[in-house]
């Protein structure tokens, strides 16, 4: 793996919602992380511009809205979000099949077979455990329920899916190496595990076979964002050695 192959693989969460802080982390992070995660609070705050700010800087971007809603309004959403141009884009699986395969039918019929944003499907969120899905009355242990809905997502035409590490190899193993696997609750070495349950480092989630590590405070929150960034790719690399 060259170095340029394992910072592809890191995806810096700017959780952040004044739009001077998107620029100044744009041009800071750009050269040293593959993609920037922009979530709700950013998108709420600041729209698209912070997408395309990201973009004039040279940076790539995961739209990270988990949209889940009617099939149509889903689809619609999707398709504006390819259409800015960003990398990758997600929905919740759990807003089933015809949501799912509605979106991607959209999506082929714009870009008829031709480049676009890979549209991913959030699985179960790493903040949850068993208990978090006892409580909304699903009985299935979280390994298995994160298997369905990546089985599910890929029947439907999905490219990927959001995961924990813990779940790639399950997910690996019945969906193929070509199907996308995005991983938050990623902590390097030198990082606290904050609230996130089901973590791994950089190093051992790619190791299990994810394609993308999302990675946000031990980046933000280090004194030197930069040098912090340098050395998880180089956790990456010890991978391979």
């Amino acid at each position: 793996m060259t170095r340029d192959e394992a910072r592809a693989k890191v995806i810096f969460a700017l959780d952040v919602h004044e739009f001077s802080d998107v620029e100044q982390w744009a041009d800071m992070l750009a050269p040293h992380v593959g993609m920037f995660k922009v979530g709700k609070q950013l998108f709420t705050s600041c729209g698209p511009a912070a997408v395309r700010m990201i973009q004039k800087c040279g940076g790539e971007v995961f739209l990270d809205l988990k949209y889940h809603d009617i099939p149509n309004t889903v689809a619609m959403a999707s398709l504006e979000a390819a259409r800015m141009g960003v990398k990758l884009f997600n929905l919740h699986a759990l807003g089933g099949y015809e949501m799912m395969a509605k979106t991607v039918e959209t999506l082929d019929k714009e870009f008829k077979g031709g480049e676009r944003g890979k549209v991913l499907a959030v699985t179960i969120l790493t903040s949850s455990n068993e208990q978090t899905l006892q409580d909304v009355g699903i009985n299935i242990p979280v390994p298995e329920m994160v298997v369905k809905l990546a089985l599910l997502a890929r029947k439907a035409g999905i490219d990927g899916v959001v995961a924990s590490p813990q779940e790639v190899p399950l997910i690996r193993k019945v969906c193929g190496k070509d199907f996308l696997i995005v991983t938050p609750g990623v902590r390097p070495a030198f990082a606290s595990s904050d609230d996130q349950k089901r973590i791994m480092t950089p190093a051992e989630a790619v190791r299990t076979g994810a394609d993308y590590l999302v990675i946000g405070r031990p980046i933000a929150a280090a004194p030197k964002p930069v040098e912090a960034a340098e050395a998880i790719i180089d956790e990456i690399m010890a991978v391979e050695g």
